[in-house]
């Protein structure tokens, strides 16, 4: 198995602003967070666009269901997208991933609904949703490879932590969408046409970072690597043990962060909590997450990122049962607003050094792929079908506490994997 390997430092002397490279990885994950929170956000209004049933549980269900199917590809795109960037360059994978996104965004954008072309309606968009959950496959790994491999040895943490505070910014976005819409305009005005406009605005925004990305340098680690003939064949072939540690410590963080994305759903079914108060509560969350994530990643260097990371997790599992018990006690938009703001505030401590961690478990050759993979698996299995789970989970148990016991055990998962990890390095040194 080989070593978790940290790439040196072949950027200390370069000349050329880091913005650039950037702004240019982080416009697209901005895109994709935006997308996949506005359709989780607005998934009552789709399953009723789309899904049309006498149960509205059961269109709620099929509406998250589509959300979920669409991770079912991103495996794939990960593997096809990852590969492609250790061969030919993480430039040329991130142009065309913004590219397929912003097809799937606007194939949603302008779809009839269920009403005007029946069954058709339903089935577009499940294409769409695939269709941006194959470039999303590739998204993560390619721009966080790009960021590190332009920064400096000594801001990379931080640096790598910026990609998951441009989620927080992308929920952020879409949570003030959120809040707008369904603050000033009613039912009937959401189901014609409200829900649409978020998707038109993410169109607006995809051009620019087409721009960004072809307009910027290629790595610098990668230019002076010799690239990898078949990155996925080495992957599976000799870093499976990485590949499945790397898994492992996506669990709590991709669950948390569906789990989040499910929480104005749950507050209208589970406690009748008006829809533009659950949409503060994600708003805050967003804000969190963008805030706090790179100071952590700021810090994480000084305090070791496994130690940080099983820290949050261990509060996870400690905290979040109470949290909802206490959520059923008191509900009210404060209420939610509260435990929304600590599920946000202890994932944003552990997600800030998952980035540099992941990067730096695989070599330049692989990285992409690597990253790639781990992340969508990690994120297919137990993040994509959360707010199914989580639906499943209540209407099983009848409690309305029942998503906090998916997420205890998430974290006990990603408790394993990085104590897995820890071990590893340990004996290494």
């Amino acid at each position: 198995m080989p070593e978790l390997t940290s790439t040196p430092d072949r950027c200390e002397t370069q000349a050329k602003p880091l913005w650039k490279p950037v702004c240019a990885a982080l416009v697209g994950n901005t895109l994709e967070w935006f997308d996949l929170s506005v359709y989780a956000y607005f998934a009552v209004t789709i399953s009723n666009v789309f899904f049309p049933s006498d149960d509205p549980t059961v269109s709620l269900f099929m509406a998250f269901a589509t959300f979920g199917l669409s991770f079912l590809i991103r495996p794939l795109g990960a593997a096809v997208l990852g590969s492609y960037a250790d061969r030919r360059g993480r430039k040329k994978a991130l142009s065309l991933s913004i590219s397929l996104m912003l097809l799937g965004t606007f194939f949603i954008a302008v779809m009839p609904g269920y009403a005007s072309i029946g069954v058709v309606a339903p089935i577009g968009i499940l294409l769409a949703r695939l269709l941006q959950g194959f470039s999303a496959g590739g998204e993560f790994g390619s721009a966080t490879a790009f960021m590190m491999e332009h920064a400096p040895a000594r801001t990379r943490n931080f640096v790598a932590s910026l990609q998951f505070a441009s989620q927080g910014f992308g929920v952020v976005i879409a949570s003030l969408f959120g809040f707008f819409l369904t603050s000033h305009l009613d039912a009937q005005q959401m189901i014609d046409w409200g829900w649409r406009v978020p998707f038109f605005f993410g169109l607006m925004l995809g051009p620019v970072g087409i721009l960004i990305r072809r307009t910027t340098d290629e790595s610098p680690e990668f230019k002076a690597a010799e690239p990898g003939a078949r990155p996925l064949n080495e992957v599976f072939r000799s870093q499976k043990t990485l590949l499945l540690v790397a898994i492992g410590t996506m669990v709590i963080s991709t669950a948390s962060t569906y789990m989040i994305q499910y929480m104005p759903s749950y507050a209208i079914t589970v406690f009748n909590i008006p829809q533009h108060s659950a949409f503060l509560a994600t708003l805050t969350a967003g804000i969190i997450l963008t805030l706090v994530t790179p100071l952590v990643g700021y810090i994480c260097g000084r305090v070791g990122r496994i130690k940080l990371m099983l820290c949050a997790a261990a509060l996870y599992m400690v905290v979040i049962c109470p949290a909802f018990l206490w959520l059923k006690r008191y509900p009210s938009a404060d209420s939610l607003i509260l435990v929304v703001a600590l599920m946000a505030l202890i994932k944003a401590v552990y997600y800030a050094p998952l980035a540099s961690l992941l990067g730096d478990i695989f070599p330049v050759q692989t990285r992409v792929t690597g990253i790639s993979l781990s992340y969508n698996l990690g994120v297919t299995i137990f993040g994509g079908f959360a707010p199914v789970i989580a639906t499943g989970l209540i209407a099983l148990t009848g409690s309305g506490i029942a998503p906090s016991f998916y997420l205890i055990a998430a974290a006990a998962l990603s408790i394993s994997a990085l104590c897995a990890a820890w071990f590893k390095l340990r004996i290494r040194r």
